[in-house]
């Protein structure tokens, strides 16, 4: 919920020139990320390292890719079940990068990246204050006092 604060919840404060700027900036940082892999491969051409380490490579960042593009995506819906095997997928997410900045700006053309978990947090948790907020016996000073 990054470059949003809380104008989320009304969908208030620029909500929407927001939500474009991320869209849009999270796709032209992976155009900038896909123009610096370019560059690399170029430099392994030219080393002449051979046909089978560009495949790898190429392989391997469209395996690292798809994966973190599943991972994002999937963490804009609900909480990881083993926060510990996420930790152990961010090389893979670093490695995989512009998967990660394309699952962003995608999601950002229907609502604010993580909104919708988020909702659902934020509408249990006033569902849960309200109940409590009816359970109690009101103001304490204004009672009257026994005699």
């Amino acid at each position: 919920m990054r470059f949003f604060g809380t104008t989320w919840v009304d969908h208030d404060g620029g909500y929407g020139l927001r939500r474009a700027g991320v869209a849009v900036g999270a796709l032209l940082a992976a155009a900038a990320g896909g123009l610096v892999l370019r560059f690399g491969f170029q430099g392994l051409q030219i080393a002449e390292v051979g046909g089978f380490v560009d495949i790898l490579v190429v392989v391997m960042f469209a395996i690292c890719g798809a994966i973190a593009f599943r991972k994002t995506w999937e963490g804009f819906t609900r909480r990881p079940a083993d926060p510990a095997r996420e930790d152990a997928l961010r090389s893979v997410k670093a490695i995989g990068f512009i998967g990660s900045l394309l699952a962003y700006s995608f999601r950002a053309l229907t609502e604010a990246p993580g909104e919708r978990l988020r909702r659902t947090e934020y509408e249990a948790a006033l569902v849960q204050y309200e109940k409590r907020r009816a359970q109690r016996a009101g103001n304490p000073s204004s009672r009257k006092k026994k005699r």
